[in-house]
């Protein structure tokens, strides 16, 4: 019963937060989303804004991703950064980071396949399919730590500077991930532009 009224409360509450912030328009109160601005619309959310509030810490982040990148293969980047949004369900990433893959010239098929890419091997290089299973073990670090196995594969097909660049960028994703989660960031917006 108490989840019945909680659930209500913050439905109640979420839909007040709408109408007070939109006059002519309408929000799902599941979503946040306002009707009137489609998709890509801007959420009416009331979680803060941490690129304004944590300034610092956020261009830090910046700073670490663009380091993280450097010198990696693009289309790798996107599909590490792919398969941790998959994994921490984060569909705000997941739309960024899929809609980057696209414009970068990624195909539909190898999209489609990297969340079934063990089954799929076939789509992916071995240096793809190394880097795929550590951005896994180290996403789920939790669930196992990283398995010496899928260190040695990536360790057998990156070099010491390749190695450490993919390491810090499925930490960066898995940073962003967490961020956009716990901010309400709502997939199909994209606020780098």
């Amino acid at each position: 019963m108490t989840t019945n009224t909680t659930a209500n409360t913050a439905t109640d509450t979420t839909a007040n937060r709408a109408t007070d912030t939109a006059t002519d328009t309408t929000t799902d109160a599941t979503t946040g989303v306002t009707g009137a601005e489609g998709v890509a619309g801007v959420a009416a959310r009331s979680r803060l804004d941490f690129g304004k509030t944590a300034g610092k810490a956020f261009r830090a982040l910046i700073g670490f991703d663009a380091a993280a990148r450097e010198g990696l293969d693009p289309a790798l980047v996107e599909l590490i950064q792919i398969r941790a949004s998959h994994l921490n369900h984060c569909a705000y990433c997941l739309h960024m980071h899929t809609s980057d893959a696209r414009k970068a010239g990624e195909s539909e098929e190898r999209l489609h396949m990297v969340a079934v890419w063990r089954e799929a091997r076939h789509f992916f290089t071995e240096k793809e399919q190394a880097a795929l299973a550590l951005t896994e073990a180290v996403t789920l670090v939790a669930d196992g730590g990283v398995p010496d196995d899928v260190y040695a594969e990536a360790a057998a097909r990156f070099d010491e500077r390749e190695l450490a660049q993919v390491l810090a960028l499925i930490c960066t994703i898995n940073t962003w991930n967490r961020v956009a989660l716990a901010t309400g960031k709502v997939a199909g917006t994209d606020e780098r532009r």
